[in-house]
């Protein structure tokens, strides 16, 4: 059987103050398409429907738009589960009766492990939940770490699980080792918000969601299919894609990519203000993407994030990477005049503990004119 993975969507995201909806929707259209083409025999949503769990009414709307043409107007089967971004009771909401059109959302985790059967393949659906609730759904005092509960909830799954029929495991983890960007909300500090790679052992193919580049770990059996778009800068050299997964009846499976193409990409452009307002430059950009600019000069600026919007109309953030450097070099200054340094000798070591720039000649002797004018007048007075 057939089945594209696919995860992140966080529908109603806001980045850098723009909403993300109408991206979301072109990128969105791509994928009804994709399904119409390749005529899965189903969709696999591993969490992060919304970007909130309160998501706006427009975001709403178009996850309602989207599902209801795959799985009503294409009838293809769809298999949801709940992330850590989405409200597990919201989205649990009409369950019950999805199923009657082959739309199974699981939304909170039950203490029912029994899997979804589709042409011959068992999905076996574990939407995110903290540790806490799982040790009181199980009532296991031993469970404290997100390790303990997965490993719980699969030897729960394991006791009815068929190893000669494919088994999919549908999940919202963070994977130890796996890449992290700025975009994703961490699940708990310490480390004890990981899952080993081991645990999935009992599985043919493990969809996740919840790390947003899809080659967030390598392995041959455990993916993450990655966000639908780019959700912060450092995602900026990342290729979306989903996941096309053909998987045959002894549990091996052959699996293709296929990259989604944004309506405004994001991405990085960097150098001096002047190079990059050159025509000969940005006519070579595309000038509609949402970019983030590193400026090379030194000194002041006036207004230059409003110059750059004059070209590049959507520019989200900017930043001064001499000012980066300087800030990354930059060690405690203390006073050192039981050296008995002079006033210039002095300030070209604060200048260089302040700076990476060059302290050239003309400098120093501007500031030596600078402190002789400074005695001058405090010795007359």
């Amino acid at each position: 059987m057939k089945f594209i993975h696919t995860a992140d969507w966080h529908l109603g995201k806001l980045v850098h103050g723009v909403y993300m909806t109408e991206d979301q929707r072109e990128v969105l259209q791509q994928f009804v398409q994709l399904v119409e083409d390749e005529k899965p025999d189903a969709v696999v949503i591993a969490g992060d429907l919304y970007d909130r769990s309160v998501p706006p009414t427009d975001a709403v709307e178009l996850l309602d738009e989207i599902l209801y043409m795959i799985n009503v107007e294409l009838k293809t089967p769809v298999v949801a589960i709940s992330g850590n971004h989405d409200s597990a009771e919201r989205l649990s909401f009409g369950s019950s009766w999805y199923r009657n059109s082959q739309f199974y959302l699981a939304g909170k985790l039950a203490n029912d492990f029994r899997p979804v059967h589709i042409n011959g393949v068992n999905f076996y659906l574990t939407p995110y939940a903290e540790p806490g609730y799982v040790r009181h759904l199980l009532d296991d005092d031993s469970i404290h770490s997100h390790q303990d509960a997965m490993k719980a909830l699969i030897g729960k799954m394991e006791e009815t699980l068929n190893p000669n029929e494919p088994n999919v495991f549908v999940g919202h983890a963070f994977v130890l080792g796996g890449e992290t960007s700025d975009s994703e909300r961490t699940l708990s500090v310490g480390g004890s918000g990981c899952v080993g790679a081991e645990l999935f052992a009992p599985f043919s193919y493990t969809a996740l969601g919840h790390l947003h580049s899809p080659t967030a770990i390598k392995h041959d059996t455990v993916k993450y299919s990655g966000s639908l778009l780019k959700y912060s800068f450092s995602e900026a050299k990342q290729k979306k894609s989903v996941f096309i997964v053909e998987m045959k009846e002894n549990g091996t499976f052959d699996i293709r990519y296929h990259s989604l193409k944004p309506k405004q990409d994001m991405r990085e452009l960097e150098g001096h203000l002047e190079e990059l307002l050159d025509p000969s430059f940005y006519g070579k950009q595309n000038l509609q993407d949402y970019v983030k600019i590193n400026l090379l000069d030194e000194g002041a600026l006036i207004d230059p994030i409003n110059k750059l919007r004059q070209v590049y109309p959507n520019v989200l953030h900017l930043e001064r990477k001499v000012i980066q450097l300087d800030q990354k070099h930059k060690s405690f200054f203390t006073s050192v005049k039981e050296e008995k340094k002079s006033e210039i000798d002095l300030f070209q070591q604060f200048y260089h503990e302040m700076t990476t720039a060059e302290f050239t000649e003309d400098k120093r002797q501007a500031m030596i004119d600078v402190i002789e004018k400074v005695v001058k007048e405090a010795n007359s007075k």
